[in-house]
């Protein structure tokens, strides 16, 4: 029987503190709360933590702090977490749903045997958590998708898929932050800017963060797109620039 949490070595750099073997809003918030521990109250020596679905990635400089030392304090935050504190913020993210990005819109709501203004109704009335940000930078790996939303990959991916566009993978929500190859099931894209290096904070949704997403129609999509493309303010309600 596993006892949780527990710690593996990541080469002679790097710890991972597990929490789980599932995936689950309770397992990831957990994990949240001990990187933000981390940024809250450092510990000499750790360099960066990543957050994954289930467990914690801390680089250290061995210089400053030796594995062992390291781990011991990793695992005495994490049995004493404030989840609670470590609550998130809650955004909205505007998304055009079908057109040009939403190619699988139609398709999607075919197999549900749904029209595919109800499909966008269950998935913009749902409320995700950001469970993990990952594969390109800003992409984020979103929980709470509705079960009857689930849905297999594409058997051949596509080899462009715009920046921005929302898509079902499984059992998991996503958006993609810069265009790039994907089989996830896209439908519909938000113009908000998942990733912008222009950004005092490039990243856009941080794990941990609850989000809803509001459809909106192709002129106000339109009027987001140019009032972002000319620098002005590119973040939701409740982010910061």
């Amino acid at each position: 029987m596993t006892i949780w949490p527990r710690l593996r070595s990541a080469g002679d750099r790097a710890i991972t503190i597990e929490f789980s073997d599932r995936i689950d809003d309770a397992v990831n918030a957990q994990v949240v709360a001990l990187g933000r521990t981390l940024a809250d109250d450092p510990i000499g020596g750790v360099e960066e933590w990543v957050p994954t679905y289930r467990s914690l990635l801390v680089l250290y400089d061995p210089g400053t702090i030796r594995g062992a030392a390291l781990g011991a304090r990793l695992m005495a935050r994490a049995e004493s977490l404030d989840v609670v504190a470590a609550d998130a913020r809650h955004l909205e993210i505007p998304v055009v749903y079908g057109g040009a990005a939403g190619l699988d819109l139609g398709s999607l709501a075919a197999e549900k045997a749904m029209a595919p203004e109800d499909l966008v109704a269950l998935h913009a009335g749902a409320g995700y958590r950001v469970h993990m940000i990952g594969f390109a930078p800003g992409f984020a790996y979103l929980g709470g998708l509705p079960e009857a939303l689930h849905a297999p990959r594409l058997a051949e991916p596509r080899q462009r898929v715009a920046a921005g566009a929302v898509g079902i993978g499984g059992r998991q929500a996503g958006i993609n932050s810069v265009p790039g190859p994907s089989g996830w099931r896209y439908i519909g894209r938000t113009p908000l800017r998942l990733f912008d290096p222009a950004r005092a904070e490039p990243f856009l949704l941080r794990a941990g963060d609850r989000l809803r997403f509001r459809a909106i129609g192709a002129d106000e999509a339109a009027e987001m797109d140019a009032r972002i493309a000319a620098g002005e303010a590119s973040v939701p309600d409740g982010a910061t620039s």
